[in-house]
């Protein structure tokens, strides 16, 4: 497996259980308040925090597990990544989108930060997804 690869398994598995954590978490504080209500802030960003410091700590080991392949890229892996980030880009739109109609819309901060990072997190999920169909079934169909 290149070392392309799995630095994108680790970044797929981290973006996921970083949403879940904070979900978990926002979710358990809304017992008995309401969702606007619940403290958001800071789970977001150490949720974020942590997802962004799993993900260095995760390539670090992955380069230390195999030296050989650490930091190279060919032109296939260049090609992953740039189809892939493509693929994952529309869901950066949509969550500008949805924001920019929250805000208009007068919508509590809580959904309008919310909406942006679920949809950072679609695109990172799609992208990731998109990479790894990519190094196992290669572009055709694309």
């Amino acid at each position: 497996m290149p070392f392309e690869e799995k630095n994108q398994w680790a970044y797929g598995a981290i973006t996921v259980v970083a949403f879940t954590v904070y979900a978990s978490v926002i979710l358990s504080r809304a017992q008995d308040t309401p969702l606007t209500d619940v403290p958001y802030v800071w789970p977001m960003l150490a949720t974020i925090s942590a997802a962004i410091l799993a993900a260095i700590l995760a390539s670090i080991a992955i380069a230390i597990a195999s030296p050989k392949e650490a930091g190279k890229k060919d032109e296939r892996d260049k090609e992953i990544n740039r189809r892939g980030e493509y693929i994952g880009q529309g869901f950066v739109v949509v969550g500008a989108v949805g924001a920019l109609l929250l805000a208009m819309l007068e919508a509590d901060y809580f959904w309008i930060a919310n909406v942006v990072y679920l949809c950072f997190v679609l695109s990172a999920v799609v992208s990731t997804t998109a990479k790894l169909v990519a190094y196992r079934r290669g572009f055709v169909g694309w």
